[in-house]
C-alpha cells in the first residue's frame, strides 16, 4: 500500500521577490511550510545574496518548471571596477586589484561580445559539479580545478548609469545557465581593470516581474491561512511561452490516462509544435501536436 505524502495537495505558483541573505532552496522550504505543501520546488536558482524573482512551484506546477527554466530573465546589478575576487562578487576574498578605470566608452565598446550565443565559464564558487562534486565545495577546500565554457544566449546587455569612477549599473536579458557574476569578472578583464558584482537583482523572469513577488515577511504573516492560498498563482501561468489548444472532452479523458487525445485545431499550430492542451478551463497535459491530437510529455493530475 503507497504511503500517503504529508501535507496539502497544493498546486499553482507563488513569485516571491527574494531578500538577500536567503538561500533559494530556504525560500522553496519556506514556501512549502507556509502552505503545508506535499510538493514544491523552484525555476531558476539565486545566489543567497541576490533579490528579486523566484518563482517557487507547488504541486502540480513543478511539472512546468523546466519550461520556466527555458523562459528569459532579467538582471539589474552593480559592477564594482578595480577588484577581481575569488567569488566574483562582494562577498570573496580580493584577488587581484588595478588603478586602472574604463572610461563609458570603452565600457559601451567593450559589451557587443557578451551579447548573443556566449561562451561562459562559471565562477569557481558555484553548484556547477566537477567529476561528481560542486565546484563551490572544491573551491572552499582550495582544491586546483578547472571549469569547461558553457553556452550562454545573451539578448541584451545595457550599461544604465555610471555611478561614479569605480561603480556602474548594467541590465543583462538572458536565457538559463547565465552567471551574472561570470559577467562581470570578465567585463572587468576586457577592460583590463578587473571588476565584481557588487549587488545583484532579478527584475524579471518569464512572465512574472519582482514588483509582484510577496515578500518573506508576508509569508510569515500569513502562513498556513486563506490569505496567502490568495497569492497563488494558476499552473498555466508556467507555460506562457507554449501555445495552448483545447481538448474535446474524449481526449481530455485520454490525455489524463497518458495516451493521445484529440484536440481542436488553434490558429498559429503546426504539426509538430510543442503546445498545452486545457479542458474546462484547466490544463490536461504538454505535448506535441500531431494531426489533431496531443501527444502528452507531461500530464496534470487536477
Amino acid at each position: 500500500m503507497a504511503r500517503r505524502k504529508k501535507g496539502r495537495a497544493v498546486h499553482g505558483w507563488l513569485i516571491v521577490d527574494k531578500p538577500a541573505g536567503m538561500t533559494s532552496t530556504s525560500v522553496v522550504n519556506k514556501v512549502r511550510w507556509a502552505f503545508d505543501a506535499q510538493k514544491a520546488g523552484h525555476a531558476g536558482t539565486l545566489d543567497p545574496d541576490a533579490t528579486g524573482v523566484l518563482a517557487v512551484a507547488l504541486g502540480e506546477a513543478t511539472k512546468t518548471v523546466p519550461f520556466i527554466t527555458e523562459a528569459l530573465k532579467c538582471y539589474r546589478f552593480s559592477v564594482r571596477f578595480g577588484q577581481a575576487t575569488n567569488t566574483d562578487d562582494a562577498e570573496g576574498e580580493v584577488i587581484a586589484e588595478s588603478d586602472t578605470r574604463p572610461t563609458d566608452a570603452q565600457i559601451l565598446d567593450a559589451l557587443p561580445q557578451f551579447e548573443g550565443d556566449i561562451m561562459q565559464v562559471p565562477p569557481k564558487f558555484s553548484a556547477v559539479k566537477i567529476d561528481g562534486e560542486r565546484a563551490y565545495k572544491l573551491a572552499r577546500d582550495d582544491e586546483e580545478f578547472e571549469i569547461a565554457a558553457r553556452p550562454l544566449y545573451v539578448e541584451e546587455l545595457k550599461f544604465v548609469e555610471r555611478v561614479d569612477e569605480d561603480h556602474a549599473l548594467f541590465e543583462m536579458t538572458c536565457g538559463k545557465g547565465g552567471y551574472v557574476r561570470a559577467i562581470a569578472r570578465d567585463l572587468g578583464e576586457a577592460l583590463g581593470c578587473f571588476g565584481h558584482v557588487e549587488w545583484l537583482r532579478r527584475e524579471w523572469s518569464g512572465p512574472w516581474d519582482a514588483e509582484d513577488g510577496i515578500s518573506i515577511a508576508e509569508i510569515d504573516e500569513m502562513a498556513k491561512t486563506e490569505a496567502l492560498d490568495a497569492y497563488l498563482r494558476p499552473v498555466e501561468e508556467g507555460l506562457s511561452d507554449l501555445d495552448e489548444v483545447m481538448c474535446t472532452p474524449e481526449g481530455a479523458t485520454r490525455l489524463r490516462n497518458g495516451n493521445p487525445g484529440m484536440v481542436y485545431p488553434a490558429n498559429g499550430v503546426e504539426y509538430g509544435d510543442e503546445v498545452w492542451a486545457s479542458f474546462e478551463g484547466k490544463p490536461v497535459a504538454v505535448g506535441i501536436y500531431k494531426s489533431g491530437e496531443l501527444h502528452p510529455s507531461r500530464v496534470f493530475n487536477l
